[in-house]
């Protein structure tokens, strides 16, 4: 019986030497040492034996038993060394490697966030400032404050996702400007910028998008103010100077005048192409004086004050800008076509 146990102490000590990792070392002492474990099993059967037998027997085993505890417990060391030692080694950075030259290896802007910033930079140059409104709108701020009360058919122009009969995710930045015309002091020129919503999508169209809006409030401001600044606008962001540019009749509930600003169809120099829609333009923003109705919604007296506003999609514009012919390549995230465009 002896020689029994010792060849067994032999084994676990051998598997308890050679465990590989952690989890292997747990399951050896549960072989050995657990409740159904070969030692514990031999423990049970003392009580066939006789008294010396037992006190013999019993003082060795227990005596076994802890030694083996001493030896997986210094076993579980090595291995919780060995495991530093390699996460070390696999983790660290040799800063004398050379850099890596793949321009693709690099973050870098989304060639749409980067024309916002463009454009927020222009509009902040002639006293724009930036503002921000949250995504998710109530009816009141994304449509009834902007002269679109229930029922009214311009708001089948803005095919919505509700969250709830009064909650929408917002289908302009608009309401950015309602809650400006509240709460700040007049004169006001402010740009509102951010994702939308809107349940389109095509070649020129994605349910979510980027839009830039402007409003500019004071004084006898008028429509060739504003005539003025889209054309100076597109001719900078577009870097052509020579773009032909038109202003057509609209409508828009919260604007009056209303007009569209189209441009020259840039990629077939108005030869009519599948981008302008075979018209040789591409309407670029929606602009207007401030309809009378949303400045009084807002407490500005419109016999004293006037103003314009406009809205663009930056998507649309990053199109002409970077020479897309699909705006959905834009959400596709192949990374070279997005550093194509950056560059």
């Amino acid at each position: 019986m002896a020689d029994e146990l010792d060849e067994l102490i032999s084994q676990a000590i051998d598997a308890i030497q050679s465990a590989p990792d952690v989890r292997r070392l747990h399951d050896i002492k549960v072989y050995y040492l657990g409740k159904k474990g070969q030692f514990t099993l031999r423990l049970k059967t003392l009580a066939k034996r006789t008294a010396d037998e037992q006190r013999v027997y019993g003082k060795k085993l227990n005596a076994v038993k802890a030694d083996l505890a001493r030896h997986i417990h210094q076993r579980k060391e090595q291995l919780d060394a060995l495991l530093v030692q390699q996460r070390i080694a696999d983790e660290t950075i040799d800063v004398t490697l050379p850099v890596m030259d793949d321009p693709l290896a690099y973050g870098g802007s989304h060639p749409v966030i980067h024309l916002l910033g463009e454009m927020e930079s222009l509009f902040a140059s002639i006293g724009f400032d930036s503002i921000f409104s949250p995504e998710i709108e109530s009816d009141y701020y994304n449509f009834a404050a902007l002269n679109m009360p229930p029922h009214h058919p311009a708001r089948a122009m803005h095919d919505s996702f509700y969250l709830d009969p009064t909650t929408v995710l917002r289908t302009h930045t608009s309401p950015a400007q309602v809650r400006a015309m509240e709460t700040q002091p007049l004169p006001l020129r402010i740009l509102s910028t951010g994702r939308v919503y809107r349940r389109d999508s095509d070649l020129t169209h994605t349910p979510m998008f980027h839009q830039v809006e402007g409003l500019w409030i004071d004084q006898q401001i008028a429509f060739c103010d504003l005539k003025g600044l889209l054309t100076e606008f597109v001719h900078i962001l577009l870097k052509d100077r020579q773009l032909k540019t038109r202003f057509r009749p609209s409508y828009f509930p919260f604007t009056e005048p209303s007009a569209e600003m189209d441009i020259a169809c840039p990629q077939c120099a108005q030869k009519k192409c599948r981008l302008c829609g075979y018209s040789g333009w591409i309407e670029v923003l929606g602009c207007g004086m401030v309809n009378p109705n949303v400045l009084q919604i807002s407490g500005i007296d419109s016999h004293t004050y006037t103003g314009f506003a406009f809205g663009l999609g930056v998507e649309r514009l990053a199109m002409l800008r970077y020479g897309v012919s699909d705006l959905r390549q834009f959400f596709d995230n192949d990374l070279r076509f997005l550093a194509q465009c950056r560059s």
